[in-house]
């Protein structure tokens, strides 16, 4: 491959180096402000969108494609990220990022105003295509700006955006749908977006680039198509068809099928949008195997955290999510100092070896919860899943930028995203597949046929509902629930083994961007921001 993927420099992204070391220009500062608004933006809008959805589903009807109103939105995304990553390599980050933004506005007005359900579903679908450019240009153009070993100092800003994603988005969705009505949860991010949008158009500069190459438009639709029909399994197994339905089974010859063809048609063209070498780099193979688990255990078991809160612990849908306060306070705490002492040291592997272990520990931990869990017990017990998330979530993609060159960071970037949102995916039909089991099975061993016929075909009852029901009833639930996230939690700490077991085996590449020596200073990569600022678009 010629010059290492490790030691390569930037400059097919920056025209100028720049001198190392010193406080990142204002500039920066404010670029990196429009990214994270730009960031909140994707992660902000289903946590809002999902407190609407029963009023949406109210006004509008549809009940029967009310999952698709996210399906939609999280296929579009998924599908459009390695795209969106290579068409930043191909020609040029700012434009590529502008367009995702204006894609995402259109696809948020357009949603507000859908008149049925159908339009809602494919409104969403623009949006989530805008979506899919949003992460991965944030996470490309601070590849860009600020070097690997620089790039610590801000992870605690990008957990900081995640915490109040999660946090925010229940309360404000919530506040708009009651005070101003569901449309306003796409509305919402008009504004916002206009901030970000004029934010980068005015300090963001980059060289432009001109590519001659062709896009590999065969090499899209076969990934298309098989990353489609993994969503679409995860999605649809277990709940709309049977795990062992020909629909599944279909579903799943097709991804097969159209990957492997992805594979072959992506060693034949010249420009692949998914250039299978970067996969030659074992830390970057092992930390794309680790995001896909971390996404896996950590969107998984976010998913019925809450459940278990509303549930067996009695609160409320918008406490429930200020419950999640220890972890994700820990989470922005840890990412802070793992970050600043990446940028001081150089030295991350203890990190995803220590995040490793944390989040194996905090799954089974969670796992001991019962009807008698209090708030506080559950709290320390996330605190710990949240530690080890931190160490976890900004190095892992700090790890995989390093191992690929300049050229390849769209792809690079695009990539790890795409492992951790197709991880997320499965870990939520996974772990709703073994937690609706466990329902049935101690609601039937409780109260016989009729209590497994109680929860069939989703083993959820609403909350509030809970409360009106028989004392007999209502306890037998309540450990359902209980039962069924234990085995969630047991699952999931199994699973993270793995992902510990493959922290051992990467390799502490020194990060680029590390102190230069006086003999080679000149040709040092440490810092290409100033270069970046100072460049015309």
């Amino acid at each position: 491959m010629g010059k290492s993927q490790t030691e390569a420099t930037p400059a097919g992204d920056i025209s100028k180096p720049a001198d190392g070391g010193g406080k990142q220009p204002a500039s920066v500062r404010v670029v990196l402000f429009a990214l994270m608004i730009a960031m909140l933006l994707a992660m902000l809008d289903n946590m809002i969108v999902g407190t609407a959805m029963p009023t949406i589903v109210g006004e509008l009807g549809g009940l029967s494609h009310l999952s698709w109103v996210v399906t939609a939105y999280t296929l579009a995304t998924a599908a459009s990220t390695p795209i969106w990553g290579k068409l930043g390599d191909l020609y040029g980050r700012k434009g590529v990022f502008l367009t995702s933004i204006v894609i995402f506005l259109i696809g948020s007005a357009l949603s507000g105003m859908a008149q049925d359900m159908g339009q809602l579903i494919g409104f969403r679908a623009v949006q989530g295509l805008g979506a899919g450019g949003l992460m991965v240009g944030v996470m490309a153009i601070i590849g860009d700006l600020i070097p690997p070993r620089e790039r610590g100092k801000y992870q605690g800003m990008m957990a900081g955006v995640m915490a109040v994603a999660m946090i925010g988005g229940p309360l404000v969705g919530g506040t708009i749908t009651d005070h101003l009505g569901w449309r306003w949860s796409f509305y919402i991010n008009l504004p916002l977006g206009a901030i970000a949008l004029v934010m980068v158009t005015a300090v963001l500069h980059l060289p432009k680039k001109r590519s001659q190459a062709r896009i590999d438009y065969v090499g899209a639709a076969l990934l298309t198509a098989g990353i489609t029909s993994l969503v679409l399994i995860t999605t649809w197994g277990g709940t709309e068809y049977d795990w062992l339905s020909g629909q599944i089974i279909g579903l799943g010859a097709v991804g097969v099928v159209a990957l492997l063809a992805f594979v072959f048609v992506e060693t034949k063209v010249r420009e692949p949008v998914l250039p299978l070498h970067i996969f030659r780099n074992r830390n970057f193979s092992l930390v794309t195997v680790i995001g896909f688990l971390v996404g896996f255990v950590m969107f998984g078991s976010m998913t019925f955290l809450p459940l278990f809160q509303q549930t067996v612990q009695g609160a409320s849908a918008t406490n429930s999510g200020l419950l999640l306060l220890p972890m994700l306070l820990a989470m922005m705490a840890v990412s802070l100092v793992a970050g600043r002492v990446t940028t001081n040291t150089g030295k991350y592997k203890i990190f995803v070896v220590g995040g490793g272990a944390l989040i194996t520990a905090g799954l089974a931990l969670l796992s001991l919860m019962d009807t008698g869990t209090t708030r506080f017990t559950s709290g320390l017990y996330m605190a710990v899943l949240g530690a080890g998330m931190g160490f976890l979530m900004q190095t892992t993609m700090l790890i995989a930028q390093n191992s690929v060159e300049m050229k390849d960071m769209g792809v690079g970037s695009s990539s790890a995203t795409l492992f951790r949102t197709i991880g997320g995916s499965f870990g939520v039909a996974i772990f709703g597949a073994i937690f609706n089991n466990q329902v049935q099975d101690v609601m039937k061993e409780r109260l016989g046929a009729a209590g497994a016929k109680a929860t069939a075909g989703g083993g959820q009852m609403d909350p509030k509902k809970l409360e009106q029901l028989p004392a007999a009833i209502k306890d037998a639930y309540m450990h359902a629930v209980s039962g069924g996230t234990h085995q969630v939690f047991i699952w999931g700490a199994l699973i993270s083994i793995i992902g510990f077991a493959a922290a051992w085996f990467l390799k502490e590449v020194p990060l680029r961007g590390g102190p230069a020596k006086p003999a080679d200073k000149a040709e040092s990569d440490a810092a290409p921001v100033a270069a970046a600022m100072a460049e015309p678009v």
